[in-house]
């Protein structure tokens, strides 16, 4: 079983994303900030890892240094999810250590894509 690790502070967009990857039978396990992200990635090594951008506390960039410096964690992929779509977004969050960009809303196909494309064989 995949197991995908969604970081992710707002409900809505927690309960959205994990029905859908619930849909196409992926585990999941939660967090509502990046401490706890951390400490949940740390303890459950995911396959891969959905990041928001904008937590409260330590952002999702920091979470995603944090992660990719430590040779433990640094091969999970970590796609990133942000509501800010602004020019240079993109690149600044690439920069920073995920391995792909979403914006949200999140869409349906091209979430299922993105993982599917990161996903270890």
């Amino acid at each position: 079983m995949t197991l995908i690790a969604i970081i992710e502070d707002n409900p809505v967009n927690m309960r959205l994303v994990r029905s859908i990857l619930h849909k196409h039978d992926y585990e999941t396990v939660v967090a509502i900030d990046a401490e706890q992200g951390i400490t949940l990635i740390q303890e459950q090594h995911p396959d891969l890892i959905l990041m928001d951008i904008q937590l409260p506390g330590m952002d999702g960039l920091e979470a995603t240094q944090i992660l990719k410096s430590n040779k433990e964690f640094s091969h999970i992929p970590i796609i990133a999810l942000t509501a800010s779509a602004m020019i240079g977004d993109e690149r600044k969050v690439l920069e920073a250590g995920c391995d792909a960009y979403l914006s949200k809303p999140v869409r349906y196909q091209e979430l299922l894509k993105t993982i599917l494309e990161h996903l270890p064989c």
